[in-house]
């Protein structure tokens, strides 16, 4: 993530991969986009973004393998809200991350495109020395 000299880091919360545990990033969320200044709109559809994106480390990375952990990291540099999503599990096939067609209606599978739609940029990748997955996404505070 290019983050500015006056990005600051609000927090940086590690977590067992285990669904349970997303209560506790939703709240986390939540008051840090209402402390930035993010409208109820806005803060609400951050909460539904990092639950989908973490949901999809615990699911597609981990496998739901509750021994994984999930850093999950929140930036403030100003004028945008950042958020960094980092797990040790297997390297993901990143060509296979993209939204389902919303014409194949059926439960789930919609967390690509959440994102995607509330986020103004995103940007996924290998840790170094393969050990992991990050997932880094912006957006503007209004």
């Amino acid at each position: 993530m290019q983050k500015t000299v006056e990005a600051e880091k609000l927090f940086e919360l590690r977590f067992p991969s285990r669904p349970e545990r997303l209560c506790l990033v939703r709240v986390l969320v939540k008051r840090s986009a209402e402390l930035l200044g993010c409208n109820d709109e806005l803060t609400d559809k951050l909460v539904i973004a990092l639950n989908e994106a973490c949901m999809n480390v615990i699911q597609h990375a981990y496998k739901f393998d509750e021994s994984g952990e999930i850093m999950l990291e929140i930036f403030n540099n100003g004028s945008q809200i950042e958020f960094r999503l980092t797990d040790h599990a297997e390297l993901i096939d990143l060509d296979k991350v993209k939204p389902r067609d919303l014409e194949d209606i059926r439960p789930g599978g919609l967390g690509v495109h959440f994102i995607r739609e509330i986020m103004d940029d995103c940007d996924m990748g290998h840790l170094q020395n393969g050990e992991g997955n990050y997932l880094e996404m912006r957006k503007t505070i209004y």
